[in-house]
């Protein structure tokens, strides 16, 4: 059996998936707004946040995510960061890279043919945040569970999880939504055959 690839994000109600974590996280293209996720204490949320990373036996990161990653989990302590320290580290970086991090392995360009030598090699690879490698996995389908955290809140700017510009889709919901009493909803996706078809909505 192939391993199989999650995407694991925070989004807000337009689509904004930067900079969840911190002012600091990615304040690219003047981005205002970083931490926005902080407001929202869920416990019921955190529960099925952490479900998925204790699950996980592979992390598959973009460039900006993992500097983010390596600079603050190795000096981390807990279940998070115990899971992280521990896990293989892959990742997808047009430039060079000298990793500190333990357990960490650039890969190539082609997404396509390192993400299917992951599968053989893990059962839950797991990307997290890496919002432009997402795009890409998207786009290319490359992915086989779309975890979206959504939030409350609008922020009219940021990098979105679907652009302007996005390749149409279909996708299946794989459970029912988990509601959390902040307002926090999950919804857990599938790819599902076909592109979006159109029609007339009958009285």
């Amino acid at each position: 059996m192939t391993g199989r690839i999650f995407i694991d994000l925070f989004t807000t109600l337009d689509g904004v998936a930067q900079a969840p974590g911190g002012p600091d996280e990615d304040p690219s293209g003047g981005f205002p707004y970083g931490g926005w996720q902080a407001p929202f204490p869920d416990e019921a949320i955190g529960a099925a946040v952490w479900q998925g990373i204790s699950e996980l036996d592979a992390l598959l990161l973009g460039r900006r995510t993992y500097d983010i990653f390596a600079a603050y989990w190795p000096h981390q302590d807990g279940r998070i960061a115990e899971v992280f320290n521990r896990v293989p580290k892959y990742v997808v970086s047009r430039g060079d890279l000298a990793p500190g991090w333990e357990g960490t392995t650039r890969l190539g360009a082609d997404v396509d043919a390192e993400v299917g030598a992951l599968r053989e090699r893990h059962d839950d690879i797991h990307v997290i945040g890496s919002v432009d490698l997402v795009q890409t996995l998207l786009r290319e389908r490359l992915f086989d569970v779309l975890t979206l955290w959504v939030y409350p809140v609008v922020l009219g700017q940021g990098k979105k999880v679907f652009p302007d510009g996005a390749t149409p889709a279909n996708m299946t919901l794989l459970e029912p939504a988990l509601t959390g009493p902040r307002g926090v909803v999950q919804l857990r996706y599938g790819p599902a055959d076909g592109t979006p078809a159109t029609g007339t909505v009958e009285e």
